[in-house]
């Protein structure tokens, strides 16, 4: 019985010991042809689910510092001035303080108070080229117009001039800040900044109620609010025994007179900006996101500044280009198309060349690479009409690499050359950088343009790459912290490895 035992112990054996076999061998095929698989097609997998709890972790620690800075540089002359005051911290110093400039140097300058460069001087010649970031610092917003005070029906509004592309019915019924710069008449210059705090005021803009609002609702969305109603109250009091013509308007006078200094005329020659009063906040109970007003496109130029700041001795000279005006065309001596930016590269070229060659320079530029560190617009499911699912970019997929953008037909665009775009993807495969691409849209949906063919025009080599965005260009736009996180990465990786 004993021997019975063995033999069907050995049968069983046997007979098990061939289908193991086979499946092993499946499984080595199946993990062969994955492999195969995975090779050949383009996959662009959600972060969330391949990257380390370790590299979890520091998305989480760098979207705080990133939510932080937000709070604090809403405006173009806010994100300069902290970005100056990091800068300095860092060892850097203005342009205009030094005569000659060698290997591991640290330098900036201020472009009207409303623009950054900064750079950090490399160790081979500069004439074969640059590494550059170059990201834009305004966002959409309400600006006050010259002579915004006025009172009606005894309530006192600002009149505002809408600046950038928003859809106007956003604007209304949300918490309003104001923020900017009055030059008073003794020369001085007066900061604001109303409404961010919790025991300030804040300031709003009404709409219709929907009992009344039948006739208001008939309209298109663009016309639910024209631009000339985008009037934000101000106040609505007024002065004891004061039943004159505009006393609420005046009683608003005195007291701005009294706290700042100022008078009507004052606000002729000054920029005000009326934002969100919202703070940055984390979005779901997995807090993956971030809602924010102006992450286009300082959720570029955040982690632009910070991958600049963390060099110390690179191989090529790194800059780091914050321009203002890119929602409006980037016009203006603040614009990307100022040619104060080039003033900078021009001298930082001369300074460390030992003086300016005009050939020299124009090698070096021919030779510099840059990324233009904008932002797209995200795959949203509620509204996928407008967006080719094949070519689009996706929340939590990595950085999106935008080889042109434009509109329609690629009206606008610099269109990157195949070369260069490839060159990036390989060091972003060496430094295992999780990217993916796509457009803006379908063809004939619409389009858009950002700083790239401003800079290309000079003869570099450039190309779009940036964060995906939720809801755009409104007051509160919706990010991924790991895009963000591995959009810093991804710079960094530039700067440092591109040649």
């Amino acid at each position: 019985m004993a021997k019975e035992k063995k033999t069907l112990a050995k049968a069983l054996k046997e007979k098990t010991d061939k289908p193991v076999k086979e499946k092993s061998s499946k499984e080595k095929k199946n993990k062969s042809s994955k492999k195969e698989k995975e090779a050949l097609l383009a996959d662009y997998p959600n972060l969330w689910e391949t990257r380390s709890q370790d590299d979890i972790d520091h998305t989480m620690a760098f979207a705080e510092e990133y939510m932080a800075f937000l709070d604090i540089a809403k405006t173009e002359r806010e994100f300069v001035n902290n970005a100056i005051d990091a800068l300095n911290d860092k060892g850097f110093v203005d342009i205009d303080t030094v005569e000659t400039l060698k290997p591991g140097d640290k330098v900036f300058s201020s472009i009207k108070g409303k623009g950054l460069m900064f750079a950090v001087v490399g160790k081979e010649e500069i004439v074969k080229g640059m590494n550059i970031l170059g990201a834009h610092i305004d966002s959409p917003r309400l600006d006050l117009k010259p002579n915004p005070i006025y009172e009606e029906d005894e309530l006192v509004f600002f009149k505002t001039h809408y600046y950038g592309g928003i859809k106007k019915y956003q604007w209304t019924t949300i918490p309003l800040a104001i923020h900017g710069v009055i030059m008073k008449k003794d020369g001085t210059k007066l900061s604001l900044c109303i409404g961010e705090k919790d025991e300030d005021p804040i300031f709003y803009i009404s709409d219709l109620l929907p009992h009344l609002g039948s006739e208001q609702m008939s309209h298109k969305a663009s016309d639910f609010i024209k631009g000339e109603d985008l009037n934000v109250l101000i106040g609505g009091s007024k002065l004891p025994d004061d039943d004159s013509r505009d006393a609420c308007k005046y009683a608003i006078l005195k007291l701005l007179n009294k706290e700042y200094g100022i008078d009507e005329k004052d606000f002729v020659s000054a920029e005000i900006e009326i934002v969100p009063a919202m703070k940055a906040r984390d979005v779901g109970f997995d807090r993956a996101l971030i809602a924010a007003y102006g992450h286009d496109d300082k959720v570029c130029a955040y982690p632009a500044l910070m991958a600049l700041m963390a060099q110390e001795a690179p191989a090529r000279t790194c800059v780091c280009m914050l321009s203002d005006k890119e929602e409006i065309g980037s016009y203006g001596n603040s614009g990307a198309q100022s040619r104060l930016y080039e003033n900078f590269l021009v001298e930082l070229f001369a300074k460390i060349n030992g003086g300016y060659d005009e050939l020299g320079y124009r090698k070096c530029i021919a030779n510099t690479k840059m990324l233009s560190t904008d932002v797209s617009n995200a795959y949203d499911p509620k509204y996928a009409s407008v967006s080719d699912k094949r070519n689009t970019a996706y929340l939590s997929k990595g950085v999106k690499m935008e080889k042109y953008t434009g509109a329609r037909g690629k009206s606008g665009a610099s269109d990157a050359n195949s070369e260069f775009f490839a060159s990036i993807l390989r060091i972003f495969a060496e430094n295992d950088i999780p990217w993916q691409t796509g457009e803006l849209g379908k063809v004939d949906a619409g389009g858009g343009g950002t700083i790239s063919a401003y800079l290309a025009k000079l003869g570099m080599e450039v190309i779009d790459c940036g964060v995906p965005v939720l809801s755009m260009h409104a007051p509160y736009e919706v990010i991924s912290k790991i895009d963000l996180y591995f959009t810093y990465l991804a710079y960094k990786c530039f700067i440092e490895n591109m040649k």
